[in-house]
């Protein structure tokens, strides 16, 4: 089993982030880190601070050297996939070929109102994801794209330079819907992310995305699969209670385990959880 860590930028700062994610960039148990893709806080009060992900994802490629990075998912609705395919390119060259693109197709309904973004009824959501996530790949793959959808319609796009990692840098699609989340990870992504649920939940999910792949003719040992561990952020961190959580998921097929952290932040947790877990990088 792998790990990565995850910080929501919520009720946080700037230098707290930094640290977490330096400290980690030193711990090789670690191989990636994520943010969220948020405007406002997700598990507190909406006029907490709230951190922009891909803004400080960008700094945080520059302040890091080993471990790879990414925005877990970004909420597509909120970014014309145009831009969002510049703007992966560009943190990809940042971070040296470390970016790892989390794609999603948005559901915070609250937020979304709030700043006057449709995010669509659902099957109309996903039909957009899906032309998103074709644009992205597209600007991402080929010298001059052009593509028209219900959505979008890009005539003789550029997306220059292109990204270090090639053909695009790994996608990951986070979701568990099964009709349509599944079938866009068996299309098009690299990384399958669920955000929560049991061991059995993971094992069925998985099931499903092993029959889109069937169907479309695609490998589904192609695409890694990772969920969380949850960090209560109400009591002092627990090694032995994290490590417990990933045990749970050995001999289910899981490839990566992320542990969710939340605010307040203390990068001396990071090496406790990281010899807690170490037993289990093989299993």
């Amino acid at each position: 089993m792998r790990f990565a860590v995850k910080t929501a930028p919520e009720k946080t700062t700037w230098q707290e982030m930094l640290a977490m994610w330096r400290a980690a960039d030193e711990i090789e148990l670690f191989e990636s880190a994520w943010s969220f893709d948020h405007f406002e806080p997700v598990y507190g009060e909406r006029s907490q601070p709230c951190l922009e992900g891909w803004t400080t994802l960008a700094a945080l490629a520059q302040a890091t050297s080993r471990i790879r990075l990414g925005v877990m998912v970004t909420g597509t609705p909120y970014r014309h996939p145009a831009v969002l395919a510049n703007m992966a390119a560009a943190v990809d060259i940042v971070a040296g070929g470390r970016l790892e693109l989390g794609l999603g197709a948005g559901w915070n309904e609250s937020e979304a109102g709030a700043y006057g973004i449709d995010l669509l009824p659902l099957r109309q959501r996903m039909d957009r994801f899906d032309e998103a996530c074709d644009v992205i790949v597209g600007l991402l793959t080929q010298p001059c794209f052009s593509y028209r959808g219900e959505h979008f319609s890009i005539d003789g796009g550029y997306c220059e330079p292109k990204a270090v990692q090639q053909p695009h840098p790994p996608i990951c699609i986070g979701g568990s819907g099964q009709k349509r989340t599944l079938r866009t990870v068996a299309r098009v992504a690299q990384h399958w992310n669920l955000i929560g649920g049991s061991v059995d939940d993971f094992r069925r999910l998985r099931d499903v995305l092993h029959t889109h792949c069937a169907d479309l003719g695609r490998d589904p040992g192609e695409i890694m699969t990772s969920s969380h561990l949850w960090v209560d952020s109400s009591r002092p961190v627990d090694p032995a209670a994290i490590a417990g959580q990933a045990e749970a998921y050995v001999g289910s097929g899981l490839d990566m385990a992320i542990v969710y952290l939340h605010a307040p932040y203390d990068p001396a947790v990071l090496g406790p959880i990281a010899e807690a877990l170490a037993p289990l990088a093989d299993a």
